[in-house]
């Protein structure tokens, strides 16, 4: 083991020697806006809460009253004694939400992902996955044995290319399949397009809706809501850990037929514990705050903008777009090493963003990925991109 752990200390070395070295920092308030760190108070520009809601007093409520009538923790799996009547419940409201017959939860989006392409595909089938998917669409691609395809970010002549490689190879069933709106880049898929390619070639179509479920679209009901093809994607998966309360747990949305069979033979919902009932009760609220209240989306547009236009005003590059994540690039051999400055520079002013460099995006192309949320006033906005032009005066 030792010389295992002389390999492993070396790998680490090189990591850091590279600039590359993810450091946890701690907070130590409830996610929010504003938040407490061991470095002192910070406006938080890098958490998934979208719409505000990871500490929205109805939210805690329910989870808290949750503890009294349901207990801590499921203690089993969904198909032995781990299903209560409000996990279906959720589930039902999941599925009207994002306009499918029916969803089905697991422990985490990554494991829905993970879960899904053993079960629809195999030998004699045929994956198609844009090249800039989630980590978790990939690792699930690879543990199903179809034929994979992969086609350039958004390219439609390289996915019809793909799509006629898999009819070709003789697929009986091809999935083509997309994030919704790309994690590191804000850019949401073009699913009119998509649909319209696999509609032609009689190929289903999966969105992973992760960064979009509860704010994008008029209703919030995700990427395919604002692309106008809502019935034409077939499957859905997204996370109750992002903008619908920021807890934990994520789903399948499908037909019927596709729920059912994920029941039957999916691994992480056959064999993970049930999600936790707090969690659940939790999550229900904050789906009806999503589909009832038009506020907070209005809100967190109107920063997304603001932050957009002031930061192009001080000349930064931003990734175009209209999504609440805003990449802020930081190019070049130097750029990985730049963006970790500025963003230390800025926890220092308190104001809380993460860089993000190789392997997370590709070489050359570190950014610092700012999330706005509905949470953050104008004066947040204003104050965020003031310690963005101070700390790149600071390391220039």
């Amino acid at each position: 083991m030792y010389a295992v752990r002389d390999q492993l200390r070396a790998e680490l070395d090189q990591i850091e020697a590279d600039g590359l070295t993810k450091r946890e920092r701690l907070i130590t308030t409830p996610q929010s806006s504003h938040i407490g760190t061991t470095s002192g108070e910070a406006l938080n520009f890098c958490a998934n809460n979208y719409l505000g809601l990871a500490d929205h007093p109805d939210i805690v409520a329910a989870a808290h009253a949750a503890l009294d009538d349901w207990g801590f923790g499921m203690a089993s799996v969904r198909f032995i004694c781990g299903t209560q009547t409000q996990h279906r419940d959720l589930e039902t409201a999941i599925a009207d939400f994002v306009g499918t017959q029916d969803s089905i939860l697991f422990p985490s989006c990554f494991d829905a992902n993970g879960g899904i392409f053993e079960v629809l595909l195999g030998p004699q089938d045929a994956v198609i996955s844009d090249e800039l998917n989630h980590a978790s669409i990939i690792d699930g691609v690879r543990l199903c044995k179809a034929q994979r395809f992969r086609y350039k970010n958004r390219d439609m002549d390289d996915l019809r290319a793909q799509l006629e490689a898999a009819r070709d190879a003789g697929a009986r069933r091809t999935l083509v399949v997309t994030d919704g709106a790309f994690s590191m880049d804000g850019y949401l898929a073009p699913l009119a397009e998509i649909c319209d390619l696999a509609e032609e070639f009689g190929a289903m179509v999966m969105v992973d809706d992760s960064h979009a479920t509860g704010f994008v679209g008029e209703g919030g009901r995700g990427s395919h809501e604002a692309c106008g093809v809502m019935g034409r994607v077939d499957i859905v998966t997204g996370t109750l850990g992002k903008a619908l309360g920021g807890g934990s747990g994520g789903f399948v949305a499908a037909p019927t037929e596709v729920v059912e069979l994920l029941k039957q033979r999916a691994r992480p919902y056959l064999f993970s514990n049930a999600v936790a009932p707090s969690v659940v009760a939790g999550s229900l609220k904050a789906l009806q705050i999503a589909r009832d209240s038009d506020e907070p989306r209005r809100v967190l547009r109107r920063n997304a903008e603001l932050f957009r236009s002031l930061m192009t005003e001080a000349g930064f590059e931003l990734l175009p777009g209209e999504h609440p994540i805003v990449p802020v690039m930081f190019p070049g051999e130097d750029g990985a090493r730049t963006a970790s400055q500025v963003a230390d520079a800025m926890l220092a002013r308190g104001v809380y963003v993460i860089a993000f460099s190789y392997p997370v995006v590709p070489k050359g192309r570190a950014r610092i990925r700012v999330q706005l949320s509905a949470a953050h006033s104008e004066e947040d906005v204003r104050t965020c991109v003031e310690a963005f032009v101070a700390a790149r005066d600071e390391v220039s």
